[in-house]
């Protein structure tokens, strides 16, 4: 077993920095996200849904904006955006 876990180490040493920074922030974003997970779970509701609810709406309406929604909502959002303000394309 020991034979198991240095070689598992040194595969480790072989990734490139960059992905090891990538799956140590992908870590921490999902202990964040369960440690406010578990915070909200005590939470009264009326708030939550608020803070969702505002939360989910700057998001849509930054999508609208930069038009940097996800593919799959592309058409949803080429129906609601005629109804909102768009960012300045540049003519470069």
């Amino acid at each position: 077993m020991l034979f198991l876990a240095v070689t598992a180490l040194a595969r480790l040493q072989n990734l490139p920095r960059k992905n090891l920074v990538n799956l140590g922030l992908g870590i921490l974003v999902i202990i964040v996200a369960v440690i406010v997970i578990k915070e909200a779970a005590r939470m009264n509701k009326f708030i939550l849904a608020t803070i969702i609810g505002l939360t989910l709406l700057v998001v849509c309406f930054s999508w609208v904006y930069q038009r940097n929604e996800p593919k799959f909502l592309t058409p949803l959002v080429d129906e609601i955006a005629p109804f909102f303000p768009s960012a300045p394309t540049s003519h470069w």
